[in-house]
């Protein structure tokens, strides 16, 4: 449907009227917004909450965002049965806009997508009517402000140089060069079963995600064309069922990712794609499934800015953080929050570089809305590694309910609670929160820990619960890392950590002792790393390679990417591709299974079969 809506009553606060004024004044038209604007954006953040306060639903942008995108769209995210009956929106410099609107699949609201962007700088207003239900129609506005977006590098990270001999190779599946994986603690009893989800790169190597076992075998790997990479590999739920999920795209050497999240089913088909909204691209750090059907990923956004004040230039760059939950059957964009409207700069641990390099004030690095642990079910906790600190943000109105760590810390932070450069952070049972705490880079701290805090809302302090350090390698990882919790329904189990920057990863027991631990090719990196249960059952066929020996002989190598339910290996061989007979059998070992076989061939191929010895794939016929 495409509106041109009449024009409606102004609605909204006078506060947020005149904080509106005072923000048009001072960054209305310029090239650049000035440093000495945004260190008023307290005063705006909290004009914007209460201007949100003020709404039925969620408009985003959120009231008084300073840096929308040009090719946002205005989302209007409430309960089910929200409809948007009339919008107007108007740019002070494009005037008013047409659009159409599009609604969510989760029936929990709209979005109106103009027809024309935005210009750059220019202060857009919205006011619409909804009705949920059989509601009356109530009135719901936002204000906002277009970003110059900054022209920067996009040079890709460099890669580490590795070692050849830790890539892994198959004579079966030459097309997968995976790095190895080295089991330094093999799994001791009360480890968790499951398979390692992994995505490595750097290093030598192709990167992908990867499934490997207990043993540290290659149970599937998915390689990528040269320039991509992936991060955040997992199992996660969609629409009821177990799927694959990662981010793919391009690093840069800048400090974030540009690409998109991917799904693949139990039979590793592709079943989805999510692209974050309003023009971004979807940064590396996060993708978070939720039942409803939707996504939350982060984006990260280089804007033109003014830093004088913060020791810069008055034409440098500033990269935002943005957060956006992203409806996947339809692509639209429901909610968004841009850190720069409501985290001043002056909370960065992060100086201004010089040279006109992007400034990453905030760098937002892991998203975990709601939840079982959350203080109230409208919020999202948030970790922003170059503050030191954790938010949680009222989902209505993008404020702060609280911090935790960094220059203004809402809680008295209690002994060995205190975190830097932190990745991780994740709602736990009782109200506990885990974070993965980096203590580098450059280093606070002599080893990289993970973290059980305790936050206590009536006294405002953190207690330490428990925390995990290895206790005979000495592991600081300057960047990435994860702390999973295996354990449903309860913190007093396993945990397992990723080291991310670095290329180990340990399993740990309730009392921090060391249940597995394995280490990835050197200078390999996974950002984060996950243990599941998984079952997978590809549709292409196993694959074979045969040598005939000296001897009269064949030597046969079998595998087959993704299959979880290979139990043995029946080699069959004839004169003709239509005549082959079984002539030799073998257990699986590892995900290349190798059989020598008396057979004059020269025809050969594989049948794979599964505990009970049924056929469940046969590979392709080949010479010897």
């Amino acid at each position: 449907m495409t509106i041109r809506a009449a024009v409606l009553r102004p609605v909204g606060l006078p506060l947020a009227v005149l904080a509106s004024a005072l923000w048009v004044c001072a960054c209305g038209d310029t090239s650049a917004a000035s440093s000495e604007v945004l260190h008023a954006e307290e005063r705006h953040a909290e004009v914007a909450v209460a201007a949100a306060a003020a709404n039925p639903v969620t408009v985003s942008p959120l009231p008084y965002t300073p840096d929308a995108s040009q090719e946002t769209q205005i989302s209007f995210l409430g309960r089910p049965g929200t409809r948007v009956i009339d919008v107007r929106v108007v740019g002070s410099r494009s005037g008013v806009h047409a659009g159409r609107l599009e609604a969510y699949s989760t029936g929990t609201g709209e979005s109106f997508l103009p027809v024309h962007p935005f210009i750059a700088g220019e202060q857009v207003t919205v006011h619409a009517l909804l009705r949920t239900g059989g509601s009356r129609a109530r009135a719901a506005s936002t204000t906002f402000t277009i970003a110059h977006r900054a022209i920067f590098s996009t040079k890709e990270f460099p890669v580490q140089k590795g070692e050849a001999s830790a890539v892994q190779h198959y004579s079966s599946a030459p097309t997968l060069t995976p790095s190895t994986v080295t089991v330094t603690t093999p799994s001791k009893p009360g480890a968790t079963p499951g398979d390692f989800f992994l995505a490595p790169y750097q290093g030598e190597g192709t990167p992908g995600p990867m499934i490997v076992d207990q043993s540290g075998n290659l149970v599937w790997f998915h390689p990528l064309p040269a320039g991509i990479e992936s991060t955040d590999f997992s199992v996660q739920q969609y629409e009821g069922k177990p799927v694959l999920v990662w981010w793919q795209g391009r690093i840069l050497e800048v400090g974030f990712g540009q690409g998109e999240q991917v799904l693949y089913n139990t039979a590793y088909q592709q079943i989805a794609t999510i692209r974050a909204g309003n023009g971004y691209r979807s940064d590396l750090h996060e993708i978070r499934l939720t039942p409803e059907g939707t996504a939350w990923v982060d984006v990260f956004d280089p804007v033109d800015m003014n830093l004088r004040a913060e020791g810069g230039t008055a034409n440098d760059i500033l990269t935002d953080s943005v957060v956006e939950e992203v409806d996947i059957k339809t692509g639209l964009v429901m909610w968004e929050w841009h850190a720069l409207g409501h985290i001043p700069v002056g909370e960065s641990e992060q100086p201004v570089p010089a040279n006109n390099y992007p400034w990453d004030y905030i760098h937002i690095n892991s998203i975990d809305p709601g939840g079982v642990g959350s203080n109230q079910p409208g919020d999202v906790l948030l970790s922003s590694r170059n503050t030191w600190a954790l938010y949680d943000v009222d989902l209505h109105s993008g404020g702060m309910h609280w911090r935790m760590g960094g220059k203004r810390s809402t809680f008295k932070l209690g002994a060995g609670t205190r975190f830097y450069w932190q990745h991780d952070a994740k709602w736990q049972p009782g109200g506990l929160i885990s974070v993965f705490d980096n203590g580098s880079n450059p280093p606070k701290e002599k080893q990289s820990r993970g973290l059980l805090l305790a936050p206590d809302l009536a006294t405002r302090t953190v207690t330490l619960v428990k925390q995990f350090v290895n206790p005979t390698k000495t592991l600081l990882a300057s960047s990435q890392g994860n702390t999973l919790n295996l354990s449903l329904g309860s913190t007093s189990g396993n945990w397992l950590m990723g080291y991310g920057g670095l290329p180990n990863f340990t399993e740990y027991g309730a009392s921090g002792e060391v249940l597995f631990d394995a280490t990835l090719g050197k200078n390999v990196q996974s950002f984060r790393t996950y243990l599941s249960p998984w079952s997978g059952a590809p549709t292409s066929p196993p694959s074979i390679a045969a040598q005939a020996t000296a001897s009269g002989s064949v030597t046969v190598e079998a595998s087959w990417n993704g299959s979880t339910d290979v139990a043995s290996w029946q080699v069959l061989a004839g004169a003709s591709p239509t005549a082959l007979t079984p002539v030799g059998a073998a257990a699986k070992t590892g995900f290349q299974t190798t059989i020598t076989v008396q057979t004059a061939g020269p025809y050969v191929a594989v049948q794979a079969l599964d505990a009970a010895g049924a056929v469940i794939g046969t590979s392709p016929t080949v010479t010897s």
